[in-house]
């Protein structure tokens, strides 16, 4: 590796993942321990991760809110990371768009409720 390249795949501490990825330190333990993340080692025991580990967070963060468990976001990661898929890891991947799709609309109808609780509660004081 040159010189430049180590500069490029400079390792970053723990804190600095989770405020560029506005997480707090835990969650970024918490991937590590659910196989997620790997971090590396300083001679002094710090966590050291490589500069990606902020957008990676950020996926999992939105993985998470869309209600995929740690296990299924680990059957991501090989797509996420190589950009390849095999035809079972496509299959997974349509079925949690086809349910988070859902689950979307699900919450759109529950806000066009609440739009006419409001709009009718509007009209009287």
């Amino acid at each position: 590796m040159t010189a430049t390249e180590a500069a490029a795949e400079r390792l970053i501490r723990i804190g600095e993942v989770a405020r560029g990825a506005g997480v707090s330190v835990r969650a970024v333990r918490y991937y590590e321990q659910q196989g997620l993340l790997i971090a590396e080692r300083s001679p002094s025991g710090q966590r050291l991760y490589r500069q990606d580990a902020v957008p990676l967070v950020r996926f999992f963060q939105q993985m998470f809110a869309a209600g995929l468990t740690s296990r299924r976001i680990t059957e991501l990661l090989p797509c996420w990371n190589s950009g390849h898929t095999d035809a079972d890891q496509r299959a997974m991947l349509r079925a949690e768009r086809d349910r988070i799709r859902a689950k979307i609309d699900d919450m759109q109808a529950a806000l066009d409720r609440l739009d006419g609780v409001i709009a009718i509660t509007d009209t009287h004081p």
